[in-house]
């Protein structure tokens, strides 16, 4: 696979890519399942609205999560390493 070594990741990307990488990938999986969990209980309580607002945070959760992942196996910029 080549690697584009004419873009780079900006100093931003770097320190949010450094903060996540420490974050146990499961997390996400949890607080979407939890969202879920919480999504249910409201329906049950007649919170139709609510119910469906969080139930929405699945999905930005566990692609989080890929993006968690995809940052420990690949880091950042791993062409920065060669430079």
């Amino acid at each position: 696979m080549e690697q584009n070594n004419k873009h780079s990741e900006g100093p931003l990307a770097k320190a949010i890519e450094e903060q996540t990488a420490k974050l146990p990938s499961d997390i996400f999986l949890w607080a979407a399942l939890g969202s879920m969990g919480v999504s249910l209980a409201l329906k049950f309580m007649k919170s139709k609205h609510t119910a469906l607002f969080v139930g929405q945070w699945a999905a930005p959760f566990l692609l989080l999560g890929i993006y968690n992942k995809l940052v420990k196996l690949e880091g950042h910029d791993k062409s920065d390493d060669h430079q």
